[in-house]
């Protein structure tokens, strides 16, 4: 058999485990083996996938880990509801969004991101050096000049948006932010599909939100970032549904 022959899972990294664990949170999240229903018993994995039992004890170990799955004496391996699924793993949430036809957890990912840096934005308003006001000025500016250039566009907005983070000093909820924008920032789902003029209001909000700062009102910035966010969002946002979960 050739590599291009092999299936997508065994082309993967070396690491048979976290390959084999890749794939198999790929097929519990897309449904081929539900909530409550057990994992195929070892052998039938060792067989199914041409691995060991090491390998698969491993692949197990990182499913329980990600809370896809239970082990129970006598039941085998469970899986788990999606209610006890860390959707801050990387998988749990590049293989969620994926599957989401409704779009509900990229409605859920921007509501998280919006409570996470509009508190973010309040801090930084009260705690704002002048080099920190400049940054974000420079940006905004700059911003302005790449309206027709929405990929680097879109590395200036990512560079503001993390200056405040920074500048609020919650290292966790940065990082939180931070994890799950690097799941969609390559998804057209979340990006759209942006234009000049979708770039001339994005910048209108950040300079919203850049003045309150500058200004040192926490409020005025908290909800300068929540309405910047909200509106972005739903200019880009295309899918079925109406996005409730983003009115407050």
């Amino acid at each position: 058999m050739t590599t291009s022959e092999l299936p997508a899972w065994a082309r993967r990294p070396a690491n048979l485990a976290s390959a084999l664990a890749a794939e198999l949170v790929e097929r519990i999240v897309g449904g081929v083996h539900p909530p409550g229903t057990p994992l195929p018993p070892e052998p039938a994995l060792c067989e199914s996938f041409s691995v060991s039992r090491t390998v698969v004890r491993e692949a197990v170990k990182m499913l329980q880990e990600k809370g896809l799955v239970q082990v129970r004496q006598g039941a085998g391996t469970m899986v788990t509801p999606p209610t006890m699924w860390n959707m801050l793993d990387e998988l749990v949430l590049a293989a969620s969004i994926a599957e989401d036809e409704s779009i509900d957890i990229l409605d859920d990912l921007v509501v998280t991101r919006r409570l996470l840096e509009s508190d973010m934005a309040n801090v930084a308003a009260r705690v704002a050096t002048q080099e920190v006001v400049e940054r974000l000025r420079e940006l905004v500016d700059r911003m302005d000049e790449l309206v027709d250039d929405h990929i680097t566009y879109a590395e200036h907005d990512r560079a503001f948006h993390d200056v405040i983070m920074q500048a609020s000093g919650n290292r966790i909820a940065r990082a939180v932010v931070r994890s799950l924008e690097s799941q969609v920032i390559n998804t057209a789902r979340y990006m759209g599909r942006p234009e000049r003029a979708q770039c001339v209001a994005s910048n209108r909000g950040h300079r919203r939100i850049y003045e309150r700062i500058a200004e040192h009102d926490p409020s005025g910035a908290a909800e300068a970032v929540f309405t910047h966010i909200t509106e972005a969002w739903l200019v880009r946002r295309s899918g079925p549904g109406d996005p409730a979960r983003l009115r407050r």
